[in-house]
């Protein structure tokens, strides 16, 4: 009996480590293959500074996870809120500035990929889908 709910407990921890640990290094594999951290050192005249980059993208990256899972409590301290408020919008900035490189991608891919009489149904379809994961999301809580 207590062989058994531990044997499950230690499964469970192991798949939720493995996920989370597949998932992490997909999205900051997914940060570097953008070139975020090559063109923010680029863009600041920092190169021998991108090891440091990345070290502190993987650091925020643990620390907000100890963060959603413990749930850590600062009392509503307005530095606080400025500190983050700041860190997110230096997140957001980088975001924005490596899509906006990424769609300079996209003519030239509809050119050579032949798909110019395509782009009106591929932005409907997109656009559809978005809709309806939104409608899924929000109305039936799934």
């Amino acid at each position: 009996m207590w062989g058994n709910q531990i044997l499950n407990q230690v499964l469970l921890v192991v798949i939720g480590l493995s996920s989370g640990v597949v998932v992490a290094g997909g999205l900051f594999g997914f940060i570097v293959s953008l070139g975020v951290v090559s063109d923010l050192a680029d863009r600041t005249h920092t190169g021998h500074m991108v090891l440091l980059y990345e070290d502190i993208i993987a650091l925020g990256g643990i620390v907000g996870n100890l963060w959603y899972v413990y749930q850590f409590q600062f009392g509503e301290s307005v530095v606080m809120l400025g500190i983050f408020g700041l860190f997110a919008g230096i997140f957001v900035g980088c975001w924005t500035m490596a899509i906006a490189e990424i769609l300079n991608v996209f003519p030239i891919f509809i050119r050579r990929g032949k798909l110019v009489r395509a782009v009106p149904y591929i932005i409907l379809g997109l656009a559809i889908g978005k809709g309806a994961g939104n409608l899924i999301y929000f109305i039936l809580g799934w």
